[in-house]
């Protein structure tokens, strides 16, 4: 039988100084805690974040390099030399690392607390609490018939109810902040399978704790067999008294936190005390420390931006830093050298196959009488029987509690990294949506159309509220007449999706992709951007259908592409990776930005415009009734410039507009002062310019000059002339146009063209913002036109 020793250590280790004097007075900083402790720092976050790089390839969650990371640092790997143990991880430092574990283990379920929104377990549905309760039963009775198995082999001895609970909870339990991270790498988040998963795991996670509670409080009890029943009264008591209490002081807070405006440092530094006081209450109590932290998260109000703050200050530290050594505390327990014999092989198999049968079995008994279909109900099985953190949580308090024994331990610990790791390339066997067929109806891909009657669909993406009253101004400005069709606006907010725990809390607050935001009651600045959607709706009776995009930087552009496909738009416009300061220069927002734009261009499946904002319009909405904009077209020639020309002249439509129309005649087949110049009397260019002169001579609003320019300094000369207007329109240019390209076509931002980046450049003074304009090429990438994956219901394709 397998013994309880941890770490190998049976004398009594003598305690360690604090810090050295210095290897030049003779000490060994490794010999003393505080440095000791810096280097055990610095190899974990080595080890796992190298191992989390590796492992990208294959988009297993970080949970899997930490665990794997802890595994390897402990005995069953480099442990396995004593010399190794010794000098990195001696039995005297021992305590210090693991108060240091416990201490992030108790502000990460702070963390876990806020991520979890009470009102929306109340929302669920039966479908979701259905699937959550069948998930834990069959999985827990399961874990029960395993424990009989385990205790007549390997686990004799130990007390029967608590090894029994223990089991149950351990293959029970779904890790919620694991579940949300592989929906996001799969791209799930939003679609039924994902708001199903997410929803069930929250109720899920709840009953784990409440599981993991009862077990805590069974173990441990050889005094009296009233002890249980103490515990969890007195625990029962503190979550109500702190219910009561607690709330009324938290809203308070929240209530003085305004967004936008600094959160007072008291309040931070008081709800972070109250967090450490209330794992003092739940560990004398007996349940342990990190429930009382929980606790606290929950009883925090999600709403403003009072929750936010408190995860900026708290989670980069706690996740990044304090966490990870958890990971190593439960791997320096972990021996996978004690799983020895065929026996012991099977045992781990047994484990493993009722972990995961109980999980998909009791997942796809309840989905499929809710009419989910088998292939949606098999995939929710396997992202239910994700584990992770949670799992680690319970399997340690066993081990500490002498519940489980090592070869228990080092058993759990494998299924609990088997299942996780299997989650994702299983889930992408499973689940394959029917592939979507390439949408015939889907015709009206530009901007330019013969039949101008048809309805024009846009949609504009923005990163945050900065992008708003810009974008809505351009919205007023594109909305013409009702004369030639109707406008209808799709705004797409992207988000991204990353491993901070703000990012599950982002999850939250999004209902689904292609429907209005959530929750239209609370103030945020998501509320803030619907409301300014709907008043725009309201005033100027263009349709605006409100959306979100969660996703990493990486598959931004898939997402923004597929649903234009969906949508059937005719332009995605796009916001410039730069954003203007208080005088005038534009500054960098964020490089990523750039890079999602320029995969948003070689992916389109139409037209594509970047708005390079120097605050149209001003700050706020400007009005039907008070728009009064000089928008001018430079137009070299090519499909490009016709597409930037036919958006001007719907523009010009607008009776608060007037559009100057500048086209630049350039000295064929030659090459002056640095300039390449490409013809650009093609038919189509002619025959747009010709429609032109003809509305030019009906429409008052609109102006033509022709100019002719011989050289680059003539060009630029021409420009600055038309530079004090409030909208430039201008095309990104393409090799068939008449736009004068530099030789040397190597610049900062390629996505603009040449004539964009000019107009963005501080070379260029001028207070006008920049639409630069991409016409659809007539070809899509085939990975993400022909070949998309319906991830969204049919119903949300119009």
């Amino acid at each position: 039988m397998a013994t309880n020793s941890s770490a190998g250590h049976d004398a009594c280790p003598s305690p360690m100084k604090s810090v050295s004097n210095g290897i030049f007075q003779g000490d060994n900083p490794l010999h003393f805690a505080l440095p000791l402790a810096i280097l055990q720092i610095c190899l974990v976050l080595l080890v796992t974040r190298s191992l989390g790089y590796l492992l990208r390839p294959l988009r297993q969650p970080r949970v899997i390099a930490e665990i794997v990371g802890g595994i390897l640092l402990g005995p069953s790997a480099l442990g396995r030399s004593k010399s190794y143990l010794k000098a990195v991880f001696p039995s005297q430092s021992l305590t210090v690392l693991e108060t240091l574990a416990n201490l992030g283990l108790l502000f990460f379920l702070f963390l876990a607390g806020l991520e979890l929104d009470p009102k929306s377990l109340s929302r669920s549905g039966k479908k979701a609490f259905g699937i959550a309760i069948s998930g834990i039963s069959l999985p827990f009775a399961l874990g029960i018939g395993t424990s009989m198995v385990l205790r007549a082999t390997i686990a004799k001895g130990v007390d029967g109810t608590s090894f029994l609970v223990f089991m149950g909870v351990a293959l029970s339990i779904t890790a919620f902040p694991v579940l949300a991270r592989i929906l996001a790498e799969l791209r799930l988040l939003t679609t039924d399978v994902g708001r199903l998963a997410m929803s069930a795991a929250a109720v899920n996670d709840v009953a784990a704790w409440i599981l993991l509670a009862l077990a805590i409080s069974l173990s441990g009890s050889k005094q009296s067999p009233i002890v249980p029943f103490w515990v969890l009264l007195c625990g029962c008591g503190f979550v109500f008294c702190a219910s009561l209490i607690l709330p009324p002081i938290f809203k308070w807070m929240a209530r003085r936190c305004h967004e936008g405006e600094p959160v007072d440092e008291m309040y931070i530094c008081s709800t972070l005390a109250v967090v450490l006081a209330a794992g003092v209450v739940t560990d004398a109590i007996g349940i342990h420390a990190m429930f009382g932290a929980f606790v606290v998260g929950i009883l925090v109000p999600k709403e403003g931006a009072f929750a936010g703050a408190l995860l900026e200050k708290v989670e980069d530290l706690v996740s990044g830093l304090f966490l990870p050594l958890y990971f190593v505390s439960s791997g320096l327990k972990t021996n996978v050298a004690t799983i020895q014999g065929l026996q012991s092989w099977a045992l781990l198999v047994l484990v493993i196959f009722n972990a995961c049968i109980g999980k998909i079995v009791g997942t796809v008994a309840v989905s499929l009488p809710f009419k989910v279909p088998l292939r949606e109900a098999l995939a929710l099985g396997f992202l239910m029987n994700s584990k992770g953190l949670v799992e680690l949580i319970v399997l340690n308090i066993g081990k500490d509690r002498k519940v489980l024994n090592d070869q228990t331990f080092a058993i759990m610990v494998l299924m609990a990294l088997f299942t996780t790791f299997m989650t994702t390339p299983v889930v992408m066997a499973v689940y394959k949506p029917a592939k979507r067929a390439r949408n015939t109806d889907y015709k009206q891909r530009t901007i330019s159309r013969k039949n101008k009657n048809t309805e024009l669909r846009i949609m504009a993406c923005f990163h945050g509220a900065r992008n708003i009253p810009s974008m809505i101004n351009l919205f007023e400005a594109s909305r013409g007449t009702n004369k030639h069709g109707e406008l209808c606006i799709y705004a797409m907010h992207l988000m991204e999706f990353s491993e901070r725990s703000s990012a599950i809390m982002m999850v939250h607050k999004v209902r689904r992709n292609g429907l209005p935001f959530w929750n239209k009651g609370v103030r945020s600045e998501s509320n803030q951007i619907v409301v300014a959607f709907e008043a725009f709706q309201q005033l100027s009776q263009v349709s605006v259908r409100p959306m979100t995009s969660i996703s990493s930087i990486s598959n931004m552009h898939e997402d923004i592409c597929s649903t234009a496909e969906r949508k059937r738009v005719a332009i995605i416009i796009l916001p410039f990776h730069k954003h203007q300061r208080i005088d005038g220069l534009l500054e960098t927002t964020r490089t990523d930005f750039q890079l999602v734009n320029r995969r948003v261009l070689e992916n389109a499946p139409c037209s594509v415009g970047i708005l390079v904002d120097r605050g149209l319009g001003g700050a706020t909405h400007v009005s039907a009734s008070n728009v009064s904009y000089f928008i001018t077209v430079l137009f070299f020639g090519g499909r490009d410039d016709r597409e930037a020309l036919g958006y001007g002249v719907r523009m010009a439509e607008h009776p608060g507009i007037n559009l100057m129309v500048i086209r630049f005649l350039v000295q064929h087949d030659t090459t002056v002062e640095g300039i390449e110049v490409v013809n650009g009397n093609s038919t189509p260019d002619e025959d747009c310019l010709s429609e032109l002169k003809q509305k030019t001579n009906k429409d008052g609003s609109i102006k033509y000059e022709e100019k002719v320019v011989r050289s680059a300094a003539e060009i630029i000369a021409a420009i600055r002339e038309a530079s004090f207007c409030n909208l430039f329109l201008v095309g990104r240019a393409s090799d068939e146009s008449g736009i004068p390209l530099p030789l040397d076509r190597r610049s900062e931002c390629p996505e603009l063209g040449p004539l964009g980046y000019l107009l963005a450049s501080t070379e260029f003074s001028t207070a006008a913002s920049v639409l630069v304009i991409q016409q659809y090429r007539g070809s899509v990438s085939p990975n993400l036109a022909l070949d998309q994956e319906e991830r969204l219901p049919e119903s949300e394709s119009n």
